[in-house]
């Protein structure tokens, strides 16, 4: 029972000790900057999302009613009196499904295009295996280590890949490869 005791006035003579090193002072200034963390969060919230609503906004004209408009007019580009100029040009975009990836690299390598794919093959040795590390360049796997393989396209060349083959006129599995092509209207300033 006494430890107890002595173990609750030693909490309450905590509590009082802290206590009495706040000033009123500080506190108000604690209290100041959270109000104003708080506000400061609340805007760039605010602006994320009109940010957010600004680009879809943005999408609209220059991926749909820019490009439509002109194409009815039967323009490709337009010159503003200011000397700004409207183009419409294809836009290209691609990522091969996960799913997909094997049948899509087989059919780069059966197109003729398989040096696309980059072939990446690593092993992990661990501490204090720097000789079975040299043995294992030198004899590629003789050794009894399991490599690890990751076959790869990079997204912006498998992207230019698709613009030359669609521009040449090439047939190409668009879903195989997750393409999208659309046209997206640019506004060149004069200046």
């Amino acid at each position: 029972m006494k430890n107890k005791d002595i173990l609750e006035e030693m909490a309450a003579d905590a509590d009082t000790d802290q206590l009495d090193h706040l000033s009123e002072g500080k506190l108000d200034a604690v209290a100041k900057l959270a109000k104003e963390a708080s506000s400061l969060e609340s805007i760039i919230f605010d602006l994320e999302a009109q940010t957010k609503t600004a680009k879809a906004a943005l999408y609209k004209i220059t991926d749909e009613q820019l490009p439509e408009t002109l194409e009815e007019m039967g323009l490709r580009k337009f010159t503003l009196m200011d000397g700004s100029e409207i183009a419409v040009k294809p836009i290209y975009s691609t990522s091969i499904p996960k799913d997909r990836k094997d049948e899509a690299f087989d059919w780069l390598r059966s197109h003729g295009f398989g040096d696309l794919v980059k072939n990446n093959v690593t092993v992990t040795f661990g501490r204090g295996e720097d000789k079975a590390a040299t043995a294992f360049i030198g004899l590629c796997g003789s050794e009894g280590f399991v490599p690890s393989q990751n076959e790869k396209v990079e997204s912006m060349t498998l992207k230019a890949w698709l613009r030359e083959r669609v521009e040449a006129g090439d047939a190409v599995p668009l879903d195989l490869f997750g393409a999208y092509i659309s046209q997206r209207a640019t506004i060149k300033r004069s200046k």
